[in-house]
């Protein structure tokens, strides 16, 4: 895709509020926004809709407008689909993508991800990596897309017995110890998964962390995981936390939790750790219709939907783009611009750290590095109060984008990011471009965080209650 077309898009919106630190950002919702409003006022519209399918047979179905062909503004439906297609392999997965409207739009998307084109990253990951077969993109017309067909399951809730929760992150592993549904004991510790290619490190933090949960328990009678990646009937198919080994080698880190279950001889399940932060975020609030965003090394998100089960998207939002500038930052991983991982997250910190001239190559491990900008803001350093308050126009801007593409009563933010002060400078900010640019939003739903110690273990302690006892 051109940068430079994406952002002739990017450059419709015009944000009542710009982050301090960063004026660039150009937030993809008031893009699509006013996108879709010249459109309409052009009274040349025609229908699109994108259809995206998964390996298990449900498939999602996303309807909108685009300028009909011929038209002078025509040439932004490219990255206004592009876009949107990127948004929605993200955050619902699946292995076929069919465009359905004019036939410039769905070969333009046909090209775009395709072995040698822009979203090639994109097509292999989404194809031959989790899908295990090649992504596919039909072009058709409108009225022949698919019609939707979802479904959702129950997740966790188990409180009964002596229970093992672990939440695995870029920076720290977490472990808590629940006897029938009451913590006796949690910890944390920094450990470095990235920087290390050899699976037994793995596959021996994790077991530590087992083990000295186990310690304050009478016995052990299940265990459950929230880690992050993509992770299907408890085997991580891809995950960045693993990035350390080699990709022909990658296959050895799949059954890390396959074999930790033998070992341990009780039930054992493991699920993606958005999908444990909104269900922490249900649990604790007692309520449906959740999105949870924890704001750590990674963009982890999860959702649980108004009848209270998760849906089996990956949720992986992380990957979406919620800015549209031409010049955004880029992902280390997939190398795409403008996605979440660069704005809602300790990336986001030491990217806005760096351009202000903090030089944090001191310090080795990445919870080091996000502790010494943390403490910067607790000891009241106007630059690092600037971060933080640049992150809560991120928030605000990507929350309103979010409620495009999901039903939201509560959206929960936790992670590492939100410690101390920071998560308060964070939300006040978010709540308040909400409250300007999107009444109606902030009328119908509850932006907030759990409390400290919810914040920082609660993905471990709900992950506790994922499995079943017989």
């Amino acid at each position: 895709m051109s940068n430079e077309l994406l952002g002739k898009l990017g450059d419709l919106a015009k944000p009542k509020f710009k982050p301090v630190l960063d004026e660039g950002f150009r937030p993809a919702v008031l893009a699509n926004r006013e996108f879709l409003k010249a459109v309409k006022a052009s009274g040349q519209g025609v229908p699109l809709v994108i259809g995206v399918e998964r390996v298990d047979g449900t498939a999602s179905r996303y309807e909108t407008e685009v300028f009909a062909p011929g038209h002078p503004m025509a040439e932004l439906n490219h990255p206004y689909v592009e876009r949107l297609v990127k948004f929605l392999l993200w955050q619902k997965g699946g292995w076929k993508v069919t465009i359905g409207g004019p036939a410039e739009v769905g070969e333009y998307i046909k090209q775009a991800y395709s072995p040698t084109g822009a979203q090639a990253f994109d097509y292999d990951f989404h194809g031959r990596t989790i899908s295990e077969r090649p992504l596919e993109v039909v072009v058709t017309d409108a009225d022949k897309v698919a019609p939707e067909h979802e479904t959702s399951m129950p997740l966790g809730r188990h409180m009964k017995g002596n229970r093992i929760g672990f939440d695995l992150g870029a920076s720290d592993r977490k472990a808590a110890a629940v006897i029938d549904g009451e913590v006796v004991y949690t910890e944390e510790v920094v450990w470095d998964p990235r920087g290390n290619s050899d699976p037994q490190y793995h596959y021996d933090e994790i077991n530590a962390a087992l083990k000295s949960a186990a310690k304050h328990l009478p016995k052990v009678d299940a265990i459950g995981g929230s880690s992050a990646g993509v992770i299907i009937n408890n085997r991580p198919m891809m995950a960045s936390l693993f990035r350390g080994l080699p990709k022909d080698q990658y296959y050895k880190i799949k059954p890390v939790f396959l074999d930790l279950a033998k070992e341990w001889g009780v039930p054992f399940e493991v699920a993606n750790d958005g999908d444990v932060t909104a269900l922490a975020g249900a649990m604790s609030l007692n309520d449906d219709s959740v999105l949870g965003v924890a704001m750590g090394s990674s963009e982890a998100v999860g959702y649980v939907n108004d009848e209270g089960n998760i849906t089996g998207w990956l949720n992986e939002l992380a990957f979406c783009p919620i800015d549209y500038r031409a010049d955004g930052p880029a992902d280390e991983w997939s190398g795409d611009i403008g996605c979440g991982v660069q704005y809602l997250t300790q990336q986001a910190v030491f990217r806005l750290a760096a351009a202000n001239g903090i030089n944090l190559d001191k310090y080795e491990m990445l919870a080091d590095k996000l502790k010494a900008v943390q403490d910067m803001l607790e000891a009241g350093d106007e630059l690092a109060h600037k971060m933080w308050e640049s992150i809560g126009v991120y928030m605000g801007y990507a929350v309103a984008h979010y409620a495009q593409f999901y039903k939201i009563k509560h959206m929960l933010i936790l992670g590492r990011v939100t410690s101390g002060i920071g998560g308060d400078i964070v939300l006040e900010k978010a709540n308040e471009v909400l409250r300007a640019e999107f009444p109606e939003l902030a009328d119908s739903m509850v932006l907030g965080m759990p409390d400290e110690k919810m914040k920082r273990v609660g993905q471990a302690c709900a992950a506790a209650s994922l499995p079943v006892l017989e």
